[in-house]
């Protein structure tokens, strides 16, 4: 695989919408295969992952989008993923990080565990835009949607929480805007 700044950076853009095609269910699993190698503390990866690839599961998670935008885009996506955080991560941490008891950092205290759910399945998003752009696809994150009715929909009675959507397939090069401003370096940054 050879995969280049510009392909990663500099000419990706956010998909607006997508061309006709299905993604195939080994490029999704291909996909997780690269996020999961990706670090996060104590090497918890919180992150959760519902592909909803058919027309219904999509309909059902357009449903608890935003009205307008958000609802159209994941209605004609080939893929929508939910992105989320498990907060009973820690059920996994004797098997994903053995070296220590580094459940005992989490024990009887649920707002560090919230806390480390969050910030690292946040970073795993990350992981999860740039390899899906790494495989080729394109990739449209969102907010804009009741968070509680996705985990309704998708994760019911579960520790799991949504917090991006994420669209996924070939993009729609007609779709795009012209690419929005960044800051510059001494913008965003301080050399100290």
């Amino acid at each position: 695989m050879n995969v280049t700044l510009e392909q990663l950076f500099t000419e990706a853009r956010t998909a607006r919408g997508y061309l006709p095609g299905e993604v195939p269910d080994a490029t999704l699993r291909a996909l997780y295969d690269l996020v999961k190698f990706g670090p996060t503390s104590g090497n918890c990866t919180p992150l959760r992952i519902v592909f909803a690839r058919t027309a219904a599961a999509r309909e059902r998670l357009a449903a608890c989008m935003n009205p307008g935008g958000n609802q159209a885009k994941v209605q004609a996506a080939p893929v929508a993923a939910v992105l989320g955080m498990d907060l009973g991560f820690t059920a996994h941490l004797p098997r994903l990080f053995p070296h220590t008891d580094s459940q005992a950092w989490y024990a009887g205290k649920p707002e560090k565990t919230a806390d480390a759910a969050l910030r690292n399945a946040h970073i795993q998003v990350g992981y999860f835009i740039l390899a899906a752009r790494a495989l080729g696809l394109d990739a449209g994150p969102m907010g804009g949607f009741d968070a509680a009715a996705v985990d309704a929909a998708f994760w019911p009675g579960t520790a799991r929480r949504s917090i991006v959507v994420c669209t996924l397939g070939t993009g729609d090069p007609s779709r795009l805007r012209p690419r929005d401003p960044r800051l510059a370096f001494d913008e965003a940054c301080e050399l100290v």
